[in-house]
């Protein structure tokens, strides 16, 4: 016949000179007592812990021990979750046994594991973190890269722009034109209008050059990089065909200072 009393007498005195710090008797009748399993030190010293209560059983270790999480420190909801389902399988798998070093045992391993997964977790949030200020980075130095898209997005903000500018333009002279003196007063008034005049049309029509300059070279190289598979809109350069101005420049009898000149003679 077993004597469960003996048993377990036997192992309450193995269990305390094996785990002296952390050993604590809480009842002699039934016998309860709590043994503290503390990972081993993680990154920066972290660690994790927990107190196990283990209550003995009338026919122990032919019967499962009671247990139960007691306390703990650093483990989440999920951790503590898992502890006890691995108590659970420990204690079945042990059953007519002496078992709590097994089962403290069992936990210390998860522990590790644990603390273990913390650590792998914030080296993967590291490395993410500056993955993410290397992509910021390049994108500050490099900007964004010219495609077909974003640059016919940008083509359509510039146009509106344009309008917008020339609208404001238009208003500006017909509030300007009730007032408006007429030719000769102007003359009178500032005898630099004549080749201000020509100065401001040659400057509008250099900048207009340029921009469809620049705007068809853009388009040309985008098709150039896309494979040349790209269909250009005409329509995109509707608005400086309908403002072009006769090059003068081809005449070499036309001298802007000189308001006499004739370009079709």
């Amino acid at each position: 016949m077993t004597d469960y009393g003996e048993e377990q007498r036997n192992e309450l005195e193995a269990l305390e000179s094996i785990y002296p710090d952390s050993f604590t008797v809480l009842s002699e009748k039934p016998p309860s007592f709590t043994i503290t399993v503390t990972s081993e030190a993680g990154e920066n010293d972290e660690t994790v812990q927990t107190t196990l209560k283990f209550t003995y059983s009338e026919k122990y270790p032919d019967e499962t021990p009671l247990y139960e999480i007691f306390s703990q420190e650093n483990l989440e909801d999920n951790d503590v979750s898992d502890i006890l389902k691995l108590l659970a399988l420990q204690a079945e798998e042990n059953l007519g046994m002496v078992m709590i070093f097994t089962l403290v045992t069992a936990v210390q391993e998860k522990l590790n594991e644990i603390v273990d997964q913390i650590k792998t977790r914030r080296e993967e949030e590291k490395k993410q973190k500056e993955k993410e200020a290397e992509e910021a980075e390049k994108q500050l130095f490099h900007g964004t890269p010219v495609t077909i898209e974003n640059f016919l997005s940008w083509k359509a903000k510039f146009d509106a722009e344009l309008l917008e500018i020339k609208k404001k333009r238009m208003k500006e002279e017909e509030q300007a034109g009730k007032n408006k003196l007429s030719g000769k007063q102007l003359f009178e008034t500032d005898h630099n209008l004549d080749t201000s005049d020509i100065q401001f049309l040659e400057d509008d029509f250099s900048y207009r050059k340029s921009m469809e300059a620049v705007l068809s070279s853009v388009l040309e190289l985008l098709e150039t990089s896309a494979g040349n598979n790209v269909e250009v809109d005409e329509s995109l350069f509707q608005e400086m065909d309908d403002l072009e101005l006769e090059d003068d420049d081809d005449d070499p009898d036309y001298n802007p200072a000189d308001p006499g000149s004739d370009s079709t003679d």
